[in-house]
């Protein structure tokens, strides 16, 4: 058969199916794994497993007060590979948010959020949001302490929103207290209407990353198309395969939490809110609550979504940190962010106790405005330095600035995680 007869032979319906997903041909720089890592593929795939696992744990599951812990725990006992299918179902959970985080990492230090693909990081960003909702909510579902507690102590942090923070509280928990409306509130929202969104967004998702030409790439570089099948189709199956090997592999010898059944008058101490939050829980431990549950988490959100629309100078896009200023920039703020929150968390612990000194001061300035100035005027002078000394452009400077963002949440996150003991107290 002559290369002219492979050319117009009929595609398979499989490799048809593919062709849905992939353009015919790609440009090879953009099939190498350091370049997106698999990132994007590996949620995809991570999706279908967190889906397809929760289908199967739902005819053993029943969402009540009286028998939800009893239906966990009995897994083991009455179901055919049950608990191992739960152990997949969570480890499969902590890697989404894991991924994704990284997967907008990835995306925003290879310059691939402006122009044509800015809106597609909104979508991005809302789908991060929904891995987190999806997590939370499924959080509840054992009714045990870990679940019970960590639950509400996120549904106490929303009180603190000014107005209208008792019925954000309410309205989620469907009570004043976390009970059985909480419980089938959270089961609603994990198994119908959070799956939904989120095939609805992905696919958005998938649509506007073939309207934009795929992977942001730089234009400098050579180009060089090369065909999907097989040279993207046999690097996507590999990784798919290894990810799924390395997932049944742990989840045969990891067995996801199960502590006592839940007990609303029994407090664990520490009260700890699921890992993912817990930057949040610390950052309210240091600053005034309307601080820490309002004013950064309002100023973040709004920063990161509106990172694509800033007025940047020198963008390169698909250039990782846009140059090798910019790559020094990141890595020394990241490790700056990361010190600094740590030391300053220490200080304001053992030495700083703003709410004693200043007790005839309003506590929105004396816990609020003044330990809020602490961290922010020398990261403000940093940023500056970097600016003037080696003229670092905005796009550095922002690229700088978010990364601090990041290393300090980080920072807080591993800080509650790991050095909170009885009562919060650090222990160090």
């Amino acid at each position: 058969m002559t290369n002219k007869d492979n050319e117009q032979r009929e595609p398979s319906s499989l490799e048809k199916f593919i062709l849905h997903l992939h353009p015919k041909k790609v440009d090879s720089r953009a099939i190498k794994f350091n370049r997106t890592f698999g990132l994007g593929g590996m949620l995809a795939l991570l999706f279908v497993i967190v889906s397809l696992t929760g289908l199967v744990l739902r005819f053993s599951y029943i969402p009540t007060v009286e028998q939800a812990y009893d239906s966990i725990s009995g897994l083991k006992d009455h179901t055919l590979f049950g608990q191992f299918i739960r152990n997949l179902h969570h480890l499969s959970a902590k890697l989404m948010v894991i991924a994704s985080f990284l997967h907008l990492a990835r995306v925003y230090y290879s310059q691939s959020i402006y122009q044509k693909r800015a809106e597609n990081w909104v979508y991005g960003l809302l789908l991060f949001f929904l891995v987190l909702a999806s997590s939370f909510t499924g959080y509840l579902l054992p009714w045990d302490q870990l679940a019970y507690w960590a639950v509400t102590v996120i549904t106490q942090i929303v009180e603190y929103i000014p107005l209208v923070g008792k019925s954000l509280a309410h309205l989620l928990r469907g009570s004043d207290t976390v009970d059985g409306n909480t419980l089938i509130n959270f089961y609603t929202l994990h198994t119908g209407i959070i799956p939904l969104l989120f095939v609805v967004l992905m696919s958005v998702h998938f649509w506007l990353v073939r309207k934009a030409g795929g992977v942001a790439l730089p234009k400098t570089e050579n180009k060089q198309n090369v065909d999907v099948i097989p040279n993207l189709l046999w690097k996507e199956i590999m990784v798919a395969s290894i990810l799924i090997g390395a997932l049944f592999i742990v989840a045969v010898f990891y067995e996801a939490p199960l502590l006592d059944q839940a007990n609303p008058l029994k407090s664990p101490n520490p009260s700890k809110a699921p890992w993912y939050f817990l930057g949040a829980q610390e950052l309210l431990l240091h600053l005034h609550p309307f601080f820490s549950a309002v004013i950064i988490p309002l100023s973040a959100i709004l920063y990161f979504f509106g990172l694509p629309y800033f007025k940047y100078k020198n963008v390169n896009i698909g250039v990782w940190f846009n140059s090798a200023l910019g790559k020094k920039i990141c890595i020394q703020a990241s490790i700056t962010g990361f010190v600094f929150t740590f030391v300053l968390i220490y200080v304001f612990d053992h030495f700083l106790h703003f709410d004693i000194w200043l007790s005839n001061i309003p506590g929105v300035i004396s816990t609020g405005l003044i330990p809020f100035l602490f961290y922010a005027m020398p990261v403000a002078g940093y940023l500056f330095f970097w600016h003037k000394k080696h003229k670092a452009n905005n796009t550095e400077i922002i690229m700088a600035c978010t990364s601090i963002l990041l290393a300090s949440y980080i920072c807080m996150t591993l800080i509650s995680l790991l050095l909170r003991a009885e009562g919060m107290q650090l222990i160090f």
